[in-house]
């Protein structure tokens, strides 16, 4: 594991961790206090600037990494030493993640303790693709596929309710899945859904049509984080 292996490394270097909440110029500063001269510090802090969840540096002689972790972190800390604890700590807890995967005519909804899926709900719903024609036609077209998508999201948040109100308070992170304008809709028509909102974790837009195959691959996937090393060419 890549946490043991920074651990058991000896050598110079420092660690630093940045909640996404820190001011760009603070951050900016600490960056050059750790990385020097080594590296583009604007794009460090571009990277770093877009994580919702923050970011740890560990800049030594022997690795030079960047991570981008799945859960936020939660303090400012700075390190000598390859110091991994206060990142183990972050993804230790078998956390509570509600999922929420949605894409015009599927869904999903799902609860993960760690990486193991524990509840699930898949289904799907009708929603017909545009129409390309013009004139009076399109438009009675049109009404009808909002009344569908009304219809659909009105369904998704439903059976999230149903699914999540019992244990609302043991969850500690929620994920939305699928497609970006999908989301926006639900996230804006399901009052319910909003009692989440200070415990998103990043939306992951990637998400084919919702299955039960692909709820239990993002269940793994909340744990992934995104790692940037610099190596000796």
């Amino acid at each position: 594991m890549l946490l043991d292996e920074l651990d058991a490394e000896s050598g110079p270097a420092k660690s630093l961790y940045l909640p996404s909440t820190l001011e760009l110029t603070e951050k900016e500063k600490l960056l050059k206090e750790v990385v020097g001269l080594d590296v583009s510090i604007p794009d460090i802090v571009t990277v770093t600037t877009r994580s919702d969840t923050g970011a740890v540096i560990f800049w030594g002689i022997s690795r030079k990494l960047l991570i981008l972790p799945s859960f936020p972190i939660g303090e400012q800390y700075l390190a000598f030493g390859y110091d991994v604890e206060l990142l183990r700590s972050v993804f230790q807890p078998d956390y509570m993640v509600a999922l929420v995967l949605m894409r015009m005519g599927s869904f999903a909804i799902g609860v993960c303790r760690g990486e193991k899926l524990i509840l699930s709900k898949v289904g799907t719903g009708l929603v017909h693709a545009r129409h390309k024609k013009g004139g009076s036609s399109q438009r009675r077209f049109q009404r009808r596929q909002d009344n569908e998508v009304d219809a659909f999201v009105s369904r998704v948040c439903r059976h999230a309710r149903e699914r999540l109100e019992s244990i609302e308070k043991e969850i500690d992170y929620l994920v939305y899945g699928g497609g970006r304008q999908g989301i926006l809709l639900l996230r804006k028509a399901c009052r319910f859904l909003r009692h989440f909102d200070g415990r998103l974790l990043p939306p992951m837009l990637d998400i084919p049509s919702p299955r039960k195959i692909v709820l239990e691959s993002v269940a793994r996937r909340v744990y992934s984080s995104n790692i940037v090393e610099w190596r000796e060419m």
